[in-house]
Protein backbone atom coordinates (compact mmCIF):
# COMPACT_ATOMS: atom_id res chain seq x y z
CA UNK A 1 0.00 0.00 0.00
CA UNK A 2 1.58 3.72 -0.77
CA UNK A 3 1.12 5.84 1.57
CA UNK A 4 -0.77 9.20 0.53
CA UNK A 5 1.29 12.16 0.65
CA UNK A 6 -0.09 15.20 2.58
CA UNK A 7 2.84 16.89 3.24
CA UNK A 8 5.50 18.87 1.89
CA UNK A 9 7.73 17.27 -0.36
CA UNK A 10 11.56 17.98 0.02
CA UNK A 11 14.56 16.03 -0.96
CA UNK A 12 15.00 17.13 -4.21
CA UNK A 13 17.91 19.62 -2.54
CA UNK A 14 20.13 16.45 -2.04
CA UNK A 15 22.24 15.66 -4.87
CA UNK A 16 20.70 12.54 -4.76
CA UNK A 17 17.36 10.95 -3.56
CA UNK A 18 17.68 9.69 -0.22
CA UNK A 19 17.14 6.36 0.14
CA UNK A 20 15.37 3.66 2.98
CA UNK A 21 18.47 1.80 4.90
CA UNK A 22 18.59 -1.70 3.41
CA UNK A 23 16.34 -4.25 6.15
CA UNK A 24 14.43 -1.63 7.91
CA UNK A 25 11.34 -1.23 6.27
CA UNK A 26 8.20 -2.19 8.29
CA UNK A 27 7.77 -5.35 6.29
CA UNK A 28 11.06 -6.52 7.27
CA UNK A 29 10.66 -5.76 10.97
CA UNK A 30 7.30 -7.31 10.91
CA UNK A 31 9.04 -10.37 9.35
CA UNK A 32 11.55 -10.71 12.65
CA UNK A 33 8.50 -10.13 14.71
CA UNK A 34 6.32 -13.49 13.12
CA UNK A 35 9.53 -15.12 13.44
CA UNK A 36 11.09 -14.06 16.79
CA UNK A 37 7.10 -14.38 18.52
CA UNK A 38 4.68 -16.25 16.45
CA UNK A 39 2.43 -16.95 19.78
CA UNK A 40 2.31 -13.17 19.90
CA UNK A 41 1.84 -11.95 16.18
CA UNK A 42 -0.51 -13.44 13.71
CA UNK A 43 -0.98 -12.44 9.74
CA UNK A 44 -1.01 -8.90 9.68
CA UNK A 45 -1.96 -8.36 13.62
CA UNK A 46 -0.80 -8.34 16.92
CA UNK A 47 -2.65 -10.59 19.94
CA UNK A 48 -3.70 -9.46 23.79
CA UNK A 49 -1.97 -11.30 26.14
CA UNK A 50 -4.30 -12.19 29.12
CA UNK A 51 -5.18 -15.27 31.27
CA UNK A 52 -1.25 -16.44 30.58
CA UNK A 53 -2.57 -16.79 27.00
CA UNK A 54 -2.12 -15.12 23.22
CA UNK A 55 -5.99 -14.47 22.35
CA UNK A 56 -7.06 -12.91 19.03
CA UNK A 57 -9.87 -10.83 20.80
CA UNK A 58 -10.37 -7.30 20.58
CA UNK A 59 -11.28 -4.90 17.74
CA UNK A 60 -8.01 -3.89 15.34
CA UNK A 61 -7.89 -0.35 14.68
CA UNK A 62 -5.90 0.77 11.97
CA UNK A 63 -2.92 2.90 12.67
CA UNK A 64 -0.08 4.43 10.76
CA UNK A 65 3.44 5.11 11.12
CA UNK A 66 4.21 9.25 11.85
CA UNK A 67 7.68 8.30 10.40
CA UNK A 68 5.89 8.74 6.36
CA UNK A 69 2.03 7.28 6.75
CA UNK A 70 3.33 3.45 5.99
CA UNK A 71 0.41 1.15 7.38
CA UNK A 72 1.57 -0.16 10.59
CA UNK A 73 0.02 -2.95 13.30
CA UNK A 74 -2.95 -1.44 15.23
CA UNK A 75 -4.28 -1.71 18.53
CA UNK A 76 -6.60 -4.68 19.43
CA UNK A 77 -8.76 -3.17 21.48
CA UNK A 78 -11.14 -5.02 24.22
CA UNK A 79 -14.41 -4.09 25.01
CA UNK A 80 -14.66 -3.42 29.35
CA UNK A 81 -16.01 -6.43 29.89
CA UNK A 82 -13.49 -8.67 28.24
CA UNK A 83 -10.75 -6.16 30.31
CA UNK A 84 -12.51 -7.22 33.46
CA UNK A 85 -11.65 -10.99 32.79
CA UNK A 86 -8.48 -10.42 32.24
CA UNK A 87 -7.78 -8.55 35.15
CA UNK A 88 -9.85 -11.36 37.55
CA UNK A 89 -7.20 -13.61 35.48
CA UNK A 90 -3.98 -11.31 36.72
CA UNK A 91 -5.36 -11.82 40.25
CA UNK A 92 -5.09 -15.14 40.13
CA UNK A 93 -1.36 -14.59 38.56
CA UNK A 94 -0.62 -12.51 41.23
CA UNK A 95 -1.81 -14.78 44.04
CA UNK A 96 0.10 -17.75 42.72
CA UNK A 97 3.28 -15.11 41.92
CA UNK A 98 3.56 -13.84 44.95
CA UNK A 99 4.86 -16.79 46.95
CA UNK A 100 7.77 -17.48 44.14
CA UNK A 101 10.74 -17.53 45.94
CA UNK A 102 12.57 -13.91 45.37
CA UNK A 103 15.65 -16.10 43.55
CA UNK A 104 13.68 -17.47 41.42
CA UNK A 105 11.43 -14.72 40.59
CA UNK A 106 15.00 -12.79 40.14
CA UNK A 107 16.27 -15.41 37.97
CA UNK A 108 13.05 -15.31 35.55
CA UNK A 109 13.90 -11.33 35.48
CA UNK A 110 16.96 -11.48 34.30
CA UNK A 111 16.59 -14.38 31.35
CA UNK A 112 13.81 -11.92 30.63
CA UNK A 113 16.49 -9.07 30.50
CA UNK A 114 18.80 -11.36 28.14
CA UNK A 115 16.28 -11.88 25.80
CA UNK A 116 15.27 -8.49 25.47
CA UNK A 117 19.28 -7.66 25.13
CA UNK A 118 19.92 -10.24 22.02
CA UNK A 119 16.33 -8.70 20.46
CA UNK A 120 17.51 -5.01 21.47
CA UNK A 121 17.87 -4.03 17.39
CA UNK A 122 14.50 -5.52 16.51
CA UNK A 123 12.79 -3.31 19.63
CA UNK A 124 14.87 -0.24 18.59
CA UNK A 125 13.64 -0.58 14.93
CA UNK A 126 9.86 -1.08 15.99
CA UNK A 127 9.89 1.86 18.21
CA UNK A 128 11.75 4.00 15.20
CA UNK A 129 8.04 2.82 12.97
CA UNK A 130 5.63 3.56 15.87
CA UNK A 131 6.72 6.32 17.59
CA UNK A 132 9.27 8.11 15.29
CA UNK A 133 12.31 7.36 17.45
CA UNK A 134 15.39 8.39 15.91
CA UNK A 135 17.59 5.25 15.44
CA UNK A 136 19.62 6.41 18.71
CA UNK A 137 16.76 7.83 20.86
CA UNK A 138 14.99 4.62 19.96
CA UNK A 139 18.15 1.88 21.23
CA UNK A 140 18.61 4.66 24.34
CA UNK A 141 15.29 3.75 25.29
CA UNK A 142 15.39 0.09 25.31
CA UNK A 143 19.06 0.46 26.80
CA UNK A 144 18.10 1.78 29.26
CA UNK A 145 15.14 -0.13 30.48
CA UNK A 146 17.29 -3.37 30.16
CA UNK A 147 20.34 -1.62 32.15
CA UNK A 148 17.88 0.11 35.04
CA UNK A 149 16.49 -2.98 35.67
CA UNK A 150 19.67 -4.95 36.17
CA UNK A 151 20.31 -2.67 38.99
CA UNK A 152 16.91 -3.95 40.76
CA UNK A 153 18.12 -7.26 40.13
CA UNK A 154 21.20 -6.58 41.71
CA UNK A 155 19.59 -5.02 44.48
CA UNK A 156 16.27 -6.68 45.07
CA UNK A 157 17.14 -8.51 48.15
CA UNK A 158 17.59 -5.51 50.04
CA UNK A 159 14.87 -3.41 48.48
CA UNK A 160 12.17 -5.92 49.72
CA UNK A 161 14.09 -6.46 52.69
CA UNK A 162 10.71 -6.82 55.59
CA UNK A 163 8.11 -5.76 53.02
CA UNK A 164 5.59 -7.91 51.16
CA UNK A 165 4.10 -7.74 47.58
CA UNK A 166 0.71 -5.95 47.07
CA UNK A 167 -2.83 -7.60 47.67
CA UNK A 168 -3.61 -7.27 43.90
CA UNK A 169 -1.76 -6.46 40.85
CA UNK A 170 -0.10 -3.41 39.12
CA UNK A 171 -2.04 -1.84 36.86
CA UNK A 172 0.18 0.50 34.40
CA UNK A 173 -1.27 3.11 31.93
CA UNK A 174 1.43 5.04 30.46
CA UNK A 175 1.84 7.67 27.56
CA UNK A 176 3.25 6.33 23.94
CA UNK A 177 6.68 8.27 23.78
CA UNK A 178 9.19 5.88 26.14
CA UNK A 179 7.55 2.09 26.26
CA UNK A 180 10.91 0.36 27.13
CA UNK A 181 12.76 2.43 29.46
CA UNK A 182 9.26 3.84 31.18
CA UNK A 183 6.80 1.07 30.53
CA UNK A 184 8.41 -2.08 30.28
CA UNK A 185 11.15 -0.95 33.10
CA UNK A 186 8.42 -0.74 35.52
CA UNK A 187 6.76 -3.90 34.59
CA UNK A 188 9.65 -5.86 35.26
CA UNK A 189 10.37 -4.27 38.54
CA UNK A 190 7.01 -4.39 39.54
CA UNK A 191 7.23 -8.36 39.10
CA UNK A 192 10.31 -8.51 40.76
CA UNK A 193 9.55 -7.23 43.83
CA UNK A 194 6.58 -10.05 43.66
CA UNK A 195 3.48 -8.64 41.99
CA UNK A 196 1.74 -9.65 38.76
CA UNK A 197 1.36 -6.46 36.03
CA UNK A 198 -1.17 -5.45 33.83
CA UNK A 199 -0.35 -3.06 31.18
CA UNK A 200 -2.40 -1.39 28.59
CA UNK A 201 -0.86 -0.50 25.28
CA UNK A 202 -0.75 3.42 24.64
CA UNK A 203 -3.15 4.64 22.04
CA UNK A 204 -0.94 6.75 19.63
CA UNK A 205 2.10 4.17 19.10
CA UNK A 206 3.99 1.45 20.24
CA UNK A 207 1.82 -1.74 20.62
CA UNK A 208 4.00 -4.14 18.32
CA UNK A 209 7.17 -2.92 20.57
CA UNK A 210 5.57 -3.83 23.58
CA UNK A 211 3.91 -6.62 22.46
CA UNK A 212 7.38 -8.37 21.41
CA UNK A 213 9.11 -7.10 24.96
CA UNK A 214 5.79 -8.80 26.64
CA UNK A 215 5.98 -12.40 24.71
CA UNK A 216 9.87 -12.11 25.27
CA UNK A 217 8.79 -11.92 29.64
CA UNK A 218 6.20 -14.28 29.35
CA UNK A 219 8.03 -17.17 27.96
CA UNK A 220 9.94 -16.99 31.14
CA UNK A 221 7.49 -17.19 33.44
CA UNK A 222 6.98 -13.42 33.86
CA UNK A 223 3.00 -12.83 35.17
CA UNK A 224 2.22 -9.81 32.37
CA UNK A 225 -1.14 -9.24 31.15
CA UNK A 226 -1.06 -6.75 28.14
CA UNK A 227 -4.43 -5.69 26.57
CA UNK A 228 -5.53 -2.65 24.25
CA UNK A 229 -8.31 -0.33 24.20
CA UNK A 230 -9.91 3.23 24.93
CA UNK A 231 -9.03 4.92 28.48
CA UNK A 232 -12.70 5.38 28.79
CA UNK A 233 -14.03 2.14 28.31
CA UNK A 234 -11.26 0.09 30.44
CA UNK A 235 -10.46 2.19 32.95
CA UNK A 236 -13.33 0.82 35.29
CA UNK A 237 -11.19 -2.49 34.71
CA UNK A 238 -7.71 -1.01 34.98
CA UNK A 239 -8.28 1.59 38.02
CA UNK A 240 -11.38 1.18 39.38
CA UNK A 241 -11.29 -3.06 39.92
CA UNK A 242 -11.45 -3.78 43.40
CA UNK A 243 -8.74 -6.49 42.21
CA UNK A 244 -5.74 -3.97 41.03
CA UNK A 245 -3.53 -3.32 43.87
CA UNK A 246 -2.29 -0.33 42.58
CA UNK A 247 -2.55 1.84 39.93
CA UNK A 248 1.08 3.65 38.01
CA UNK A 249 0.31 6.38 35.18
CA UNK A 250 2.22 8.26 33.28
CA UNK A 251 0.57 10.99 31.15
CA UNK A 252 -1.05 14.44 30.74
CA UNK A 253 -3.04 16.03 33.59
CA UNK A 254 -6.53 16.17 32.32
CA UNK A 255 -6.42 12.42 32.33
CA UNK A 256 -4.53 12.53 34.68
CA UNK A 257 -7.14 14.25 36.76
CA UNK A 258 -9.70 11.78 35.72
CA UNK A 259 -8.12 8.65 37.07
CA UNK A 260 -7.23 10.63 40.46
CA UNK A 261 -10.85 11.19 40.67
CA UNK A 262 -11.82 7.86 39.89
CA UNK A 263 -9.32 6.65 42.95
CA UNK A 264 -10.35 9.14 45.43
CA UNK A 265 -12.57 7.54 47.06
CA UNK A 266 -11.17 4.12 46.80
CA UNK A 267 -7.93 4.17 48.98
CA UNK A 268 -6.07 2.27 46.52
CA UNK A 269 -1.56 2.81 45.71
CA UNK A 270 -1.28 4.81 43.03
CA UNK A 271 1.42 6.64 41.47
CA UNK A 272 0.47 9.16 38.60
CA UNK A 273 3.13 11.03 36.78
CA UNK A 274 1.57 13.77 35.26
CA UNK A 275 2.79 17.04 32.60
CA UNK A 276 3.88 20.36 34.01
CA UNK A 277 6.24 22.98 32.31
CA UNK A 278 9.53 22.53 32.93
CA UNK A 279 11.17 26.01 32.74
CA UNK A 280 15.13 26.92 32.31
CA UNK A 281 15.66 30.35 34.44
CA UNK A 282 18.57 32.69 33.08
CA UNK A 283 19.70 35.01 35.79
CA UNK A 284 23.08 37.02 36.77
CA UNK A 285 24.61 34.80 33.85
CA UNK A 286 27.72 34.53 31.82
CA UNK A 287 28.79 31.17 30.43
CA UNK A 288 27.33 31.32 27.19
CA UNK A 289 29.42 28.59 25.59
CA UNK A 290 27.93 26.30 28.17
CA UNK A 291 23.98 26.74 27.09
CA UNK A 292 25.31 26.85 23.88
CA UNK A 293 26.42 23.60 23.93
CA UNK A 294 23.23 21.86 26.18
CA UNK A 295 20.56 23.56 23.71
CA UNK A 296 20.58 20.68 21.13
CA UNK A 297 20.73 18.24 23.82
CA UNK A 298 17.21 19.56 24.81
CA UNK A 299 15.35 19.16 21.51
CA UNK A 300 15.91 15.72 22.02
CA UNK A 301 13.01 13.33 20.52
CA UNK A 302 11.41 16.65 19.44
CA UNK A 303 10.71 17.81 22.93
CA UNK A 304 8.24 14.97 23.35
CA UNK A 305 9.18 13.97 26.70
CA UNK A 306 8.22 14.42 30.17
CA UNK A 307 11.05 16.60 31.60
CA UNK A 308 11.74 18.53 28.09
CA UNK A 309 12.61 22.03 28.75
CA UNK A 310 10.13 23.88 26.55
CA UNK A 311 10.03 27.19 28.47
CA UNK A 312 13.31 29.99 28.99
CA UNK A 313 12.86 32.66 31.36
CA UNK A 314 15.75 35.39 31.03
CA UNK A 315 16.79 38.80 32.44
CA UNK A 316 15.70 41.24 30.53
CA UNK A 317 19.14 42.85 30.43
CA UNK A 318 20.30 39.09 28.81
CA UNK A 319 18.15 38.87 26.43
CA UNK A 320 21.36 40.18 23.15
CA UNK A 321 23.75 37.68 24.75
CA UNK A 322 21.23 34.99 25.21
CA UNK A 323 19.97 35.48 21.67
CA UNK A 324 23.87 35.38 20.65
CA UNK A 325 24.05 31.79 22.52
CA UNK A 326 20.65 30.37 21.73
CA UNK A 327 19.93 31.16 17.37
CA UNK A 328 23.64 29.38 16.46
CA UNK A 329 23.12 26.17 18.50
CA UNK A 330 18.80 25.89 17.51
CA UNK A 331 20.17 26.33 13.71
CA UNK A 332 22.16 23.56 13.74
CA UNK A 333 19.44 20.95 14.59
CA UNK A 334 18.91 17.86 12.32
CA UNK A 335 15.51 16.76 11.61
CA UNK A 336 14.12 14.26 8.85
CA UNK A 337 13.34 10.52 7.79
CA UNK A 338 15.02 8.20 10.86
CA UNK A 339 15.70 5.54 8.21
CA UNK A 340 17.05 7.78 5.10
CA UNK A 341 20.26 7.37 3.81
CA UNK A 342 22.37 8.29 1.04
CA UNK A 343 22.80 5.02 0.26
CA UNK A 344 21.22 2.15 1.28
CA UNK A 345 24.16 0.93 3.73
CA UNK A 346 24.85 3.82 5.07
CA UNK A 347 24.81 4.05 8.91
CA UNK A 348 21.84 5.50 10.47
CA UNK A 349 21.21 8.91 10.31
CA UNK A 350 22.40 10.91 13.44
CA UNK A 351 19.31 13.03 13.92
CA UNK A 352 18.05 15.26 17.46
CA UNK A 353 14.64 14.09 16.01
CA UNK A 354 11.76 12.93 13.66
CA UNK A 355 8.37 13.44 13.47
CA UNK A 356 5.96 13.99 15.96
CA UNK A 357 3.94 11.35 17.56
CA UNK A 358 0.81 11.64 14.67
CA UNK A 359 -0.57 14.57 11.91
CA UNK A 360 -3.18 15.76 13.93
CA UNK A 361 -0.20 16.24 16.88
CA UNK A 362 1.37 18.14 14.31
CA UNK A 363 -1.33 20.46 12.86
CA UNK A 364 -2.16 21.59 16.37
CA UNK A 365 0.96 22.63 17.47
CA UNK A 366 1.31 24.37 14.26
CA UNK A 367 -2.02 26.18 14.55
CA UNK A 368 -0.93 26.93 18.32
CA UNK A 369 2.37 28.90 16.82
CA UNK A 370 0.28 30.58 14.19
CA UNK A 371 -2.30 31.54 16.69
CA UNK A 372 0.34 32.75 19.14
CA UNK A 373 1.93 34.89 16.47
CA UNK A 374 -1.23 36.22 15.44
CA UNK A 375 -1.84 36.97 19.28
CA UNK A 376 1.65 39.53 19.41
CA UNK A 377 4.37 36.25 19.66
CA UNK A 378 7.54 37.94 18.34
CA UNK A 379 9.26 34.55 16.29
CA UNK A 380 12.80 34.22 17.07
CA UNK A 381 13.89 31.03 15.45
CA UNK A 382 11.61 29.07 12.84
CA UNK A 383 13.33 26.00 11.05
CA UNK A 384 13.05 25.31 7.64
CA UNK A 385 12.08 21.80 5.69
CA UNK A 386 13.98 22.19 2.92
CA UNK A 387 16.96 22.04 5.78
CA UNK A 388 15.26 18.26 6.55
CA UNK A 389 16.76 15.10 5.47
CA UNK A 390 13.30 13.23 3.78
CA UNK A 391 12.64 10.71 1.21
CA UNK A 392 11.51 12.15 -2.14
CA UNK A 393 7.77 12.24 -2.25
CA UNK A 394 7.23 11.05 1.51
CA UNK A 395 4.26 12.10 3.22
CA UNK A 396 5.62 14.44 6.05
CA UNK A 397 2.33 15.62 7.79
CA UNK A 398 3.45 14.50 11.24
CA UNK A 399 7.00 16.35 10.63
CA UNK A 400 7.40 20.14 12.61
CA UNK A 401 10.10 22.37 12.51
CA UNK A 402 11.79 24.32 15.68
CA UNK A 403 10.32 27.06 16.15
CA UNK A 404 10.94 29.90 19.07
CA UNK A 405 8.45 32.34 20.16
CA UNK A 406 9.22 35.40 22.38
CA UNK A 407 6.78 36.43 24.91
CA UNK A 408 3.45 34.19 24.03
CA UNK A 409 0.04 35.94 24.78
CA UNK A 410 -1.35 34.57 28.32
CA UNK A 411 -4.30 33.24 26.27
CA UNK A 412 -2.13 30.75 24.34
CA UNK A 413 -1.73 27.29 25.73
CA UNK A 414 2.12 28.22 24.87
CA UNK A 415 2.07 30.28 27.54
CA UNK A 416 0.92 27.86 30.26
CA UNK A 417 1.60 24.39 29.12
CA UNK A 418 4.02 22.05 27.47
CA UNK A 419 3.56 21.99 24.07
CA UNK A 420 4.96 18.05 23.60
CA UNK A 421 7.03 19.24 20.14
CA UNK A 422 10.22 21.25 18.89
CA UNK A 423 8.24 24.83 20.42
CA UNK A 424 10.63 27.40 22.62
CA UNK A 425 9.18 29.97 23.94
CA UNK A 426 11.06 32.64 26.12
CA UNK A 427 9.57 35.43 28.53
CA UNK A 428 11.55 38.19 29.49
CA UNK A 429 11.65 39.45 33.72
CA UNK A 430 13.28 42.15 35.54
CA UNK A 431 13.01 41.18 38.71
CA UNK A 432 13.53 37.95 41.12
CA UNK A 433 10.30 37.73 41.68
CA UNK A 434 8.94 37.77 37.84
CA UNK A 435 11.59 35.28 37.68
CA UNK A 436 10.37 32.85 40.24
CA UNK A 437 6.44 33.60 39.36
CA UNK A 438 7.47 32.66 35.38
CA UNK A 439 9.35 29.45 36.54
CA UNK A 440 5.93 28.59 37.91
CA UNK A 441 3.75 28.67 35.99
CA UNK A 442 2.01 25.80 35.86
CA UNK A 443 1.45 25.08 39.42
CA UNK A 444 4.19 22.42 39.95
CA UNK A 445 6.62 20.72 37.47
CA UNK A 446 8.90 17.33 37.36
CA UNK A 447 12.55 19.01 36.91
CA UNK A 448 13.55 23.31 36.13
CA UNK A 449 17.29 24.45 36.08
CA UNK A 450 18.98 27.74 36.59
CA UNK A 451 21.59 29.37 34.96
CA UNK A 452 23.60 31.61 37.24
CA UNK A 453 27.27 32.81 38.17
CA UNK A 454 26.38 32.37 41.62
CA UNK A 455 26.06 29.37 43.66
CA UNK A 456 24.27 31.62 46.78
CA UNK A 457 21.45 33.01 44.18
CA UNK A 458 20.95 29.45 43.16
CA UNK A 459 20.58 28.11 47.04
CA UNK A 460 18.47 30.75 47.89
CA UNK A 461 16.29 30.89 44.87
CA UNK A 462 16.43 26.62 43.73
CA UNK A 463 14.26 26.28 47.01
CA UNK A 464 11.34 28.56 45.74
CA UNK A 465 11.34 26.52 42.61
CA UNK A 466 8.14 24.39 42.39
CA UNK A 467 9.94 21.31 40.80
CA UNK A 468 11.19 17.78 42.20
CA UNK A 469 14.77 17.97 40.56
CA UNK A 470 16.37 22.00 39.99
CA UNK A 471 19.64 21.77 37.88
CA UNK A 472 22.53 24.08 38.50
CA UNK A 473 23.03 25.14 34.67
CA UNK A 474 22.28 21.60 33.82
CA UNK A 475 19.07 19.87 32.38
CA UNK A 476 17.68 17.67 35.29
CA UNK A 477 15.92 13.85 33.95
CA UNK A 478 13.63 11.37 35.04
CA UNK A 479 16.85 9.48 36.09
CA UNK A 480 18.28 5.84 36.53
CA UNK A 481 19.01 2.68 39.08
CA UNK A 482 19.28 4.79 42.37
CA UNK A 483 18.18 8.80 41.39
CA UNK A 484 14.58 9.25 42.72
CA UNK A 485 11.74 10.97 40.62
CA UNK A 486 8.61 12.77 41.45
CA UNK A 487 6.60 16.16 40.92
CA UNK A 488 5.68 19.12 42.87
CA UNK A 489 2.17 20.81 42.80
CA UNK A 490 -0.56 19.28 39.78
CA UNK A 491 2.80 17.43 38.09
CA UNK A 492 2.46 14.58 40.45
CA UNK A 493 -0.23 12.59 42.68
CA UNK A 494 0.61 10.20 44.52
CA UNK A 495 3.68 8.34 45.66
CA UNK A 496 7.15 8.55 44.19
CA UNK A 497 9.43 6.69 42.22
CA UNK A 498 13.09 5.90 41.47
CA UNK A 499 15.74 3.82 43.19
CA UNK A 500 14.37 2.08 46.27
CA UNK A 501 11.21 4.11 46.10
CA UNK A 502 9.98 2.26 43.11
CA UNK A 503 10.26 -0.62 45.09
CA UNK A 504 8.03 0.77 48.05
CA UNK A 505 5.64 2.27 45.93
CA UNK A 506 4.74 -1.40 44.46
CA UNK A 507 4.96 -3.28 48.13
CA UNK A 508 3.55 -3.06 51.85
CA UNK A 509 5.53 -2.31 54.52
CA UNK A 510 5.06 -1.64 58.97
CA UNK A 511 1.26 -0.68 59.49
CA UNK A 512 0.78 2.84 59.08
CA UNK A 513 3.95 3.58 56.82
CA UNK A 514 3.37 6.93 54.92
CA UNK A 515 5.10 6.50 51.65
CA UNK A 516 7.31 9.70 50.47
CA UNK A 517 5.01 11.27 47.72
CA UNK A 518 2.05 13.93 47.46
CA UNK A 519 -0.86 12.58 48.59
CA UNK A 520 -4.31 14.36 49.30
CA UNK A 521 -3.92 13.94 52.79
CA UNK A 522 0.08 14.53 52.66
CA UNK A 523 2.90 15.83 50.93
CA UNK A 524 5.58 13.57 51.69
CA UNK A 525 9.35 14.34 50.07
CA UNK A 526 11.88 11.59 50.64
Amino acid sequence: MTARRTGPTVGAEHAAPLTLKSGTSWADAWRRCLTVAPEAFRDDRVLNLWDARWQADGRVLPATSPVDGTPVAGPPRLDGATAHRAVRAALDQHRAWRHVPLPERRARVAATLDALTQHRELLALLLVHEIGKPWRAARADVDRAVDGVRWYVDGIDRMTEGRAPLDGPVSNIASWNYPMSVLVHALLVQALAGNAVVAKTPTDGGVACLTLACALAAREGVPVTLVSGSGGELSQALVRAPEIGCVSFVGGRDTGAAVATALADLGKRHILEQEGLNTWGVWDFTDWDALTAVIPKLFDYGKQRCTAYPRFVVQRRLFDAFLAAYLPAVRTLRVGHPLAVAAPDDPYPDLDFGPLINAAKAKELRDQVAEAVDRGAVPLHRGSAADARFLLGQDTSAYVQPVTLLNPPRSSPLHHAEPFGPVDTVVLVDTEAELLAAMNASNGALVATLSTDDRATYERLAPQIRAFKVGHGVPRSRGDRDELFGGHGASWRGAFVGGELLVRAVTQGPPGERLPGNFPGHHLMP
